[in-house]
């Protein structure tokens, strides 16, 4: 059985990024969807990490790194859940693009969709109802 955040000296605060694995040398295609697509900025890597390829993303409040991985293999299951002011609009550019954007109706009173990246990661967007 766990504990409490109240009986211990710790509190989670909060979420600082997500990590997604992508194939080598595919930097170029994670930007055209991350920032091209859904709005990040690319954000520069510290050495020694740079060198291993990958890339980072984030607008502030939203923090994705995608990570080099040997043997890469898409998360089909596993996911981040995106926050979205305006999810039709997006729905609509990614669709555009070529990009299959499947609804989900399953969860009462959520307005949700997945999305796969270019490397095949699920990425599930929920619109925010602003």
């Amino acid at each position: 059985m766990g504990v409490a955040s109240g009986d211990v000296g710790f509190t989670v605060t909060g979420l600082d990024h997500v990590q997604l694995a992508m194939p080598a040398g595919e930097e170029d295609r994670a930007e055209a969807f991350y920032a091209g697509r859904l709005g990040l900025r690319r954000l520069p890597k510290p050495e020694p990490l740079a060198s291993r390829g990958g890339c980072w993303f984030s607008n502030g409040a939203v923090t994705i790194h995608l990570g080099v991985e040997d043997g890469f293999r898409p998360a089909r299951k596993a996911h981040p859940a995106i926050l979205v002011d305006g999810l039709d609009d997006l729905a609509a550019e990614l669709s555009g693009a070529g990009h299959e954007v499947r609804p989900d109706t399953e969860l009462p009173g959520v307005r949700r969709c997945y999305v796969d990246d270019p490397f095949g990661n699920r990425l599930e967007l929920i619109d925010t109802g602003r």
